[in-house]
């Protein structure tokens, strides 16, 4: 009798323990199935994802172009054929500090600004505007930081009635080679700004060092839940970037093609000696390939799975000056897709610059075939 209860209670025991272990084991399943996302956040990956087959529209980010302010850049023509090429989004730079510290009156900006929230709102067409070349370092971050949200006040009253759905707020456009916790300091004091005023809106947030991947896969989420994460992505930048002046004597290499082939490999520029260029020549046999952009994004994919936020690619593209056509095609293709597999929305940099997609004018017949197939249209 002893033995039989005794029996009793060690199986009674083992199944509990068996129990517990299984609800251990399959509590993050069950848990990741029936979700505890916070409603903010739902809305937020809802939004990033509508933002999805965008472009940035190079303008009103001009510094160095005495035109800037002569017109406008985009008419409904531009409207209507991005909407017929299956473009959902547009991303808007501007340059507020330069236009501020040139003495150029808000609303010389803001109206133009105003056209573009309306053009858009008529197309059907979702607009982020994007604050671009700031002067944000290291010495100055707690003035520049305070800049910064003045700024953001204005826009936050004067867009607080245009659809949340519609219209987004890049806080800052790649964030400089700083110590990251200053900027992470500086993105929480704009959005804790912007929310004082906006509780709803979705704000747009990417780390230091020129949003660059790796610093996202090391950034720790923000504590506000209705935040897009972006980054831009050149990699491998020895394609991206092949003989962009603006970036030294690192990317004087040029005709390199992508994928990376033997016997269409360039000699390296004697310039890019001892510079970043050289190792990324050097690197490129490995990186030149779709399966290392796919790897590359993977790791911010890791990141936003970690933290369950939702994310964008908020640049992508190629130089169009001295790489070759089809090598650019086959490039956006392949990040386009593996962004897609990994459920990431982007959007291309740019329209109708030294990135654009077309040849010359932006029109469907200068959109060349192979482009045409690498960003999805089909006549």
């Amino acid at each position: 009798m002893h033995n039989s209860h005794f029996i009793k209670t060690a199986a009674k025991l083992i199944i509990s323990t068996f129990m517990l272990v299984l609800y251990v084991t399959l509590y993050p399943l069950i848990a990741k199935s029936n979700p505890t996302t916070p409603a903010a956040r739902l809305l937020a990956f809802k939004r990033a994802k509508s933002l999805d087959n965008g472009i940035s529209v190079s303008w009103l980010e001009q510094t160095w172009n005495k035109d800037l302010l002569t017109g406008d850049v985009l008419k409904s023509t531009d409207f209507e054929l991005l909407k017929k090429l299956g473009f959902k989004s547009i991303r808007l730079p501007v340059a507020f500090e330069y236009f501020e510290d040139k003495h150029i009156p808000d609303e010389q900006i803001f109206s133009r600004i105003d056209n573009i929230v309306r053009q858009c709102g008529l197309y059907g067409l979702k607009l982020v505007i994007c604050y671009h070349s700031g002067s944000f370092n290291d010495n100055n971050y707690i003035a520049e930081t305070s800049r910064i949200a003045d700024l953001w006040l204005k826009l936050t009253k004067r867009y607080m009635n245009v659809n949340r759905d519609q219209l987004f707020f890049e806080l800052y456009n790649e964030p400089p080679h700083v110590d990251p916790q200053t900027w992470k300091d500086a993105a929480y004091n704009l959005v804790t700004a912007i929310r004082k005023i906006d509780k709803q809106r979705t704000l747009i947030v990417g780390a230091s060092n020129y949003n660059s991947i790796y610093e996202l896969s090391r950034f720790v989420r923000l504590a506000d839940e209705n935040i897009i994460y972006t980054f831009h992505f050149y990699e491998p930048f020895l394609f991206t970037h092949q003989g962009a002046g603006w970036v030294g004597d690192q990317e004087a290499t040029v005709g390199v093609p992508f994928p990376y082939s033997a016997e269409k490999f360039p000699i390296v520029n004697p310039k890019a000696k001892n510079t970043d260029g050289e190792k990324n020549y050097k690197e490129y046999p490995i990186d030149g390939n779709e399966q290392s952009v796919r790897d590359k994004l993977q790791i911010v994919k890791n990141w936003g799975n970690k933290y369950d936020v939702p994310l964008l690619c908020g640049e992508y593209g190629v130089y169009n000056k001295y790489a070759d056509l089809d090598s650019r095609c086959r490039y956006i293709k392949a990040v386009r897709q593996s962004l897609k597999a990994l459920n990431i929305p982007g959007m291309l940099w740019d329209y109708n610059s030294n990135f654009s997609l077309f040849n010359g004018t932006p029109s469907v017949d200068n959109l060349p075939d192979c482009m045409k197939n690498a960003i999805g249209y089909t006549n």
